[in-house]
């Protein structure tokens, strides 16, 4: 029954406990990491194209995203604003203003990419590939990636045991989500643990996606990439105008994107003072997401 977690587990910690000394090393790991999710998604494509009842399967996929995005994002946006009001903290810094779309635009490249796995998928049988081997095996490599990544981010525990605004941040947002996610399967009729795991990406789409179609199905595993694709573009959409008088909300809806991928946007729309907390709260989020994931499909 564990075996999905230990795939997870022993790949991400054997990845963790490198340490690179060398900026062009680091640099190498972040390439391949890079790269390994488009291939890992580009498989995604191709097990979507060999799903029976491929209609039916699209049609659920939608449903389950819009139900566990729309419960989810409530109760993180009440939650966190929650945190706000009790908190009442604000950093100083001049912000400025940036450009959503260029973002928006690097978001949605992705979903090109699962795509064309299914275009080309098409005209692949499935008796002569077994996509489930190569997804597996690339995983195994992405984690062993991301483990590694962590560990050389720059972020020391003794930084993160510091910075209780942080934590805060992120407990409040791991815990909303889940509340959301098991609300949402009640709505959706799916057991308790795929709603769990399915809240449990934390906006790390590239990563929830991969695990999930992993451990349930490629429907599932559709449904958690779009719900963390969307909690992504939402984020883009209310950081600037959230940034400065609710940070928490702002910074803890980004999830696990706020240590890379929407932190410049934090920085520019809030000032440099916000950086620190956003990297603290991501990168707790961003370690605990596979391991909730694989967790919960464990159960």
């Amino acid at each position: 029954m564990y075996s999905g977690f230990l795939i997870v587990i022993i790949p991400l910690v054997f990845g963790y406990l490198i340490e690179l000394k060398q900026s062009k090393h680091i640099h190498w790991v972040n390439v391949c990491t890079n790269k390994m999710i488009y291939v890992i998604l580009f498989l995604m494509g191709i097990s979507l194209s060999h799903l029976d009842n491929f209609a039916q399967n699209i049609q659920n996929i939608g449903i389950y995203s819009f139900v566990v995005l729309s419960c989810v994002s409530l109760a993180n946006l009440l939650a966190l604003w929650g945190l706000d009001k009790r908190l009442s903290k604000t950093v100083e810094g001049e912000g400025q203003s940036l450009s959503k779309w260029h973002l928006i635009l690097e978001s949605l490249q992705l979903i090109l990419v699962i795509a064309a796995g299914f275009v080309i998928g098409l005209f692949i049988p499935s008796e002569m590939i077994d996509i489930d081997a190569i997804s597996e095996g690339a995983l195994v490599l992405l984690l062993l990636f991301i483990g590694c990544q962590l560990r050389n981010s720059g972020m020391q525990l003794r930084e993160i045991l510091l910075n209780t605004w942080g934590i805060k941040i992120a407990i409040v947002m791991m815990l909303s989500s889940w509340i959301g996610g098991m609300v949402a399967a009640l709505f959706l009729d799916i057991p308790l643990t795929h709603g769990l795991a399915l809240a449990s990406g934390f906006g790390w789409y590239s990563l929830s996606g991969i695990l999930i179609t992993d451990g349930l199905s490629p429907v599932f595993g559709g449904a958690a990439f779009i719900i963390d694709l969307g909690r992504e573009l939402v984020a883009i959409l209310i950081i600037p105008s959230l940034i400065r008088l609710h940070p928490s909300t702002a910074i803890g809806y980004a999830g696990a994107t706020a240590m890379d991928f929407t932190l410049p946007m934090i920085q520019k729309a809030g000032g440099n003072g916000y950086v620190p907390l956003a990297i603290v709260s991501g990168f707790i989020l961003s370690l605990s997401s596979p391991l909730f994931i694989s967790l919960f499909l464990a159960l």
